[in-house]
């Protein structure tokens, strides 16, 4: 089967044949329609982020979605011919990658079967980017009524988060670049900022002198997380998915915090299903490309601020 791997942390991600996986005691095999892709990846490819234990080559990606099409012994979860989709990232990392045509995972891998009315190629978008939106918001209600800064509203996550955000009844700041202004705007939001533009604690302080209730970040570093947050009232709180919280210093200020994990379960994924079809929630823009395509796709997101979801068909 093609793949696309990387040989250590930091080398340039290539695509490769590999043997194809068979499906051992307790586990399905998945012919893969298609895999988001996701900053995590472009973090684990560099070394960036160095999760252990790991097995090289690495097959990257997480998300994915595609057909069961063989049955390890034991099991009775999955059967041959389903649709699935979730996300696989498990140890050793690189094991269960999804930048593949095949990949072998146990049974009792955060997947979900796919419901009538979502098709393969938005399900592999969607396990990360929308359980981490419904996570994140259901973490910080009550909302209602409340303003919530969402730093980075435009890409993936803060697509569903601004809307997860906005049906849980709070007043929505994203922070957002001008074309996709629009599109934030009709998910709900009631100000948009644009951080390339004007500074943007700069523009929130002025909009808001006595501050905001809720900080969801996704973008910004140590620094800029750390401005952002001083604009929450006490009693309020600050997200960071970035791991650039300090803890400490905002519990000593009145403000609960955190630095955001993401624990994934199919019935997370079922919820974010349902949300879709409903259509109580739309997912981003997306851009589809070829596996061939990835080891460049891989390289441009290395350096710009995505508000485009990459979905790779296989």
């Amino acid at each position: 089967m093609r793949a696309v791997t990387v040989s250590y942390y930091g080398a340039s991600p290539v695509v490769m044949q590999l043997p194809i996986p068979a499906a051992g005691p307790g586990q399905i095999r998945i012919k893969l329609a298609a895999a988001g892709m996701n900053p995590m990846d472009v973090s684990l490819a560099s070394g960036a982020w160095r999760p252990a234990p790991a097995t090289f080559p690495m097959v990257l990606g997480v998300d994915g979605a595609g057909t069961v099409d063989a049955l390890g012994e034991g099991v009775t979860r999955f059967s041959v011919g389903e649709r699935i989709f979730g996300q696989l990232l498990l140890a050793p990392i690189g094991s269960t990658g999804t930048y593949a045509e095949y990949v072998a995972v146990t049974a009792e891998a955060p997947l979900a079967p796919l419901p009538e009315g979502l098709d393969l190629i938005v399900a592999a978008a969607i396990p990360t980017v929308g359980g981490t939106g419904l996570t994140l918001v259901e973490s910080l209600e009550p909302l209602e009524d409340k303003t919530v800064l969402v730093v980075g509203a435009g890409g993936g996550v803060g697509s569903f988060a601004t809307q997860f955000a906005v049906i849980a009844g709070a007043r929505v700041i994203a922070n957002v670049r001008a074309p996709a202004v629009e599109r934030v705007r009709s998910y709900g939001a009631a100000e948009t900022i644009d951080h390339t533009a004007v500074p943007l604690a700069e523009a929130v302080r002025r909009a808001h002198p006595d501050g905001i209730d809720v900080l969801v970040d996704l973008a910004s570093d140590a620094e800029s997380f750390a401005s952002l947050a001083s604009l929450v009232r006490p009693g309020g709180a600050a997200v960071s998915t970035r791991y650039v919280a300090d803890t400490r210093a905002l519990s000593a200020s009145g403000v609960r915090s955190a630095n955001f994990v993401l624990r994934l379960t199919s019935e997370l994924l079922e919820r974010v299903a349902k949300d879709l079809i409903d259509h109580r929630v739309v997912p981003p823009p997306m851009t589809h490309i070829a596996l061939d395509e990835v080891p460049s796709a891989m390289r441009s997101r290395s350096h710009r601020d995505d508000e485009v979801k990459t979905v790779i068909v296989l």
